[in-house]
């Protein structure tokens, strides 16, 4: 019972996690939108951009693991 319990904590983890990840991408996305609109493409811009490209492939990371835990659940 007690592993089920340890992969439930975990699941919660990697969930609050993702959470945070999704408001750096969407906190990061307005940023950059609004620098497009106002015509500032500079460094800043493109620093978001590959921010917003590297938490996206963290943010795919992280949900696969959720789901390979999820998958271990049903097993036990």
């Amino acid at each position: 019972m007690a592993k089920i319990d340890e992969i439930k904590e975990h699941i919660g983890a990697l969930r609050g996690y993702l959470n945070i990840v999704i408001a750096i991408i969407l906190a990061l996305g307005a940023g950059i939108s609004k620098l497009y609109l106002s015509l500032q493409i500079n460094i800043l811009f493109w620093i978001g951009i590959a921010l917003t490209i590297l938490l996206l492939i963290v943010f795919a990371i992280i949900a696969r693991v959720m789901h390979n835990n999820i998958k271990k659940l049903k097993d036990l």
